[in-house]
C-alpha cells in the first residue's frame, strides 16, 4: 500500500505540471515525423527526472525511448507515447493527452521502482497516424526495439472509458499511372491516358469489393487527376487504404489490389507504380486478463468502464501486439456524442475534463505497472495468456 501511495501522492503534487506540458503540446501540433517540439518537451521532462534517453530510432528522428532501471530483477514495464497530430486538425485525437499520460506514469512508477525492481521505459512513438514513413511503432517492431519490454501500456482519449476493442490490418498504398500527354482535341491518338489508367482502376476496386469479406475495406481517393481538361494526363495519383481482420488476409487483399493497378495498366498503355507509403499495421491480439487490470484501476479512480461494439479502426499499437502483451484502451474525455477527428475532440483534448483524464488515466497506466511488478503470478498470467492468443 505503500509503494502505490508514493505513486498517487507524486502525481497529486505535479498534476498541474503535467496539465500544462498536455496543453503546450496541444498548442502546437505537429505531423507525423515533424513532433520537434512534442518529443523535445518530453525528452526534457524524462531526462531532468533521471530518465537515461536515446533518439532518433529506426528511423523516426523524432523517435525516443526513455530508460529507467532499479538495478534489481523484474519486468520491464513500458509506456507507449504518441504526440502527432492530424493535418488541418490539430490534436483531434487527443495525443497530447497520450504522450503526456504515458510520460506522467512512467515518471510516477520510478517514484518507487528504487524498492520493487524491475525497469520503465517510455517509448516514444512518431507518426501514429500515419503519412509517409509513419506508423513508427512498426518499426520499432521491425528493428527489435520492442524486444526490450515485457508489456506495454497507453490509455487514449475517447467519448467512453473502455477497454481494449479489436482493430484491422491496414495497408496506405500510392498508385501512380504514368503516360503520354498530347492535346484533347489534335493528336489525342497519340495519347497514353493516365486518367483512363485510373478510372480503370477504380472500376476494378469497385468491383472487387462484391468479392470481399464484411469486415475488409478498400476505399481511397485520387489525388491528382490531371491539369487540364483539354491535356490528356500523363500522370495521375491516388492513395488507398486496405483493412482487414488479419495481416494474413490483407496481404492477399492488397495483393489482388496490386494485381488490378497492373491490369489497369497493361489496358492503357500506361507504366505505373504501386506500394506502401508507410509500414504496414497489424490487427491487435488483445489479452483479456491486462485489460482487467486496467478496468480495475480505472473503476477505482470513479471511471465508468463500458462494454460495447464501436466498430473497427486500425492503430500501429496493434503491431505491438504481436510481440509483447499490450493494451490500447479508451479514457472518457467528454460526450457520448463526442467523435475522434474533428474540431470538438481537438477541444475536449486541452479541457478540463480532458485534464481530468490525463492525471486519471496516467494513475491508471502507473498502479498498473506498479502491480505487474509486484505480482509475480499475475504477470505470468498475462505473459502466458498473450503466448496463446498469438497461437504460440
Amino acid at each position: 500500500m505503500e509503494n502505490k501511495q508514493v505513486i498517487l501522492d507524486y502525481i497529486e503534487n505535479e498534476k498541474l505540471n503535467y496539465i500544462e506540458m498536455s496543453h503546450q503540446i496541444h498548442q502546437r501540433p505537429e505531423l507525423g515525423n515533424e513532433e520537434i517540439f512534442a518529443s523535445r518537451t518530453l525528452i526534457e521532462h524524462l531526462k531532468a527526472q533521471g530518465f537515461e534517453i536515446e533518439t532518433d530510432i529506426a528511423g523516426h528522428a523524432t523517435g525516443f525511448i526513455a530508460r529507467y532501471d532499479s538495478g534489481k530483477e523484474g519486468p520491464t514495464i513500458g509506456f507507449l507515447a504518441e504526440y502527432d497530430a492530424l493535418p488541418g486538425l490539430g490534436h483531434a485525437c487527443g495525443h497530447n493527452i497520450i504522450g503526456t499520460a504515458s510520460v506522467l506514469a512512467g515518471t510516477a512508477l520510478t517514484q518507487t521502482i528504487e524498492n520493487i525492481g524491475g525497469k520503465v521505459v517510455v517509448l516514444g512513438c512518431p507518426a501514429e497516424e500515419g503519412g509517409v514513413n509513419g506508423s513508427a511503432k512498426a518499426s520499432y517492431v521491425n528493428e527489435g526495439v520492442i524486444d526490450e519490454i515485457d508489456v506495454a501500456l497507453m490509455v487514449h482519449p475517447g467519448n467512453e472509458t473502455y477497454k481494449t476493442i479489436n482493430t484491422l490490418a491496414v495497408d496506405v498504398l500510392d498508385i501512380k499511372f504514368y503516360g503520354k500527354s498530347t492535346h484533347a482535341s489534335e493528336n489525342a491518338h497519340e495519347a497514353l491516358n493516365a486518367l483512363d489508367a485510373m478510372i480503370s482502376y477504380f472500376n476494378g476496386v469497385a468491383q472487387l469489393r462484391q468479392h470481399i469479406k464484411k469486415s475488409q475495406r478498400v476505399h481511397g481517393v485520387i489525388l491528382d487527376g490531371g491539369k487540364a481538361a483539354n491535356i490528356i494526363p500523363d500522370y495521375t495519383h491516388a492513395r488507398f487504404y486496405t483493412r482487414s481482420t488479419t495481416r494474413k488476409e490483407l496481404d492477399v487483399l492488397t495483393e489482388k489490389v496490386g494485381q488490378i493497378a497492373k491490369g489497369a495498366a497493361i489496358q492503357t498503355g500506361c507504366d505505373y507504380e504501386f506500394g506502401p507509403i508507410q509500414n504496414g499495421v497489424n490487427e491487435f491480439i488483445r489479452t483479456a486478463k491486462l485489460d482487467e487490470l486496467f478496468a480495475k484501476y480505472a473503476i477505482e479512480m470513479d471511471e465508468d468502464v463500458i462494454d460495447d461494439d464501436f466498430g473497427y479502426g486500425s492503430t500501429d499499437t496493434g503491431n505491438v501486439s504481436h510481440v509483447v502483451p499490450t493494451i490500447h484502451p479508451h479514457i472518457k474525455i467528454g460526450s457520448k456524442n463526442l467523435v475522434g477527428h474533428t474540431h470538438r475532440f481537438r477541444e475536449a483534448a486541452a479541457s478540463s475534463h480532458g485534464d481530468q483524464a490525463l492525471i486519471r488515466g496516467g494513475k491508471i497506466l502507473a498502479l498498473m505497472g506498479l502491480e505487474l511488478i509486484e505480482n509475480k503470478k499475475l504477470f505470468e498470467e498475462i505473459v502466458e495468456e498473450h503466448q496463446h492468443a498469438k497461437g504460440h
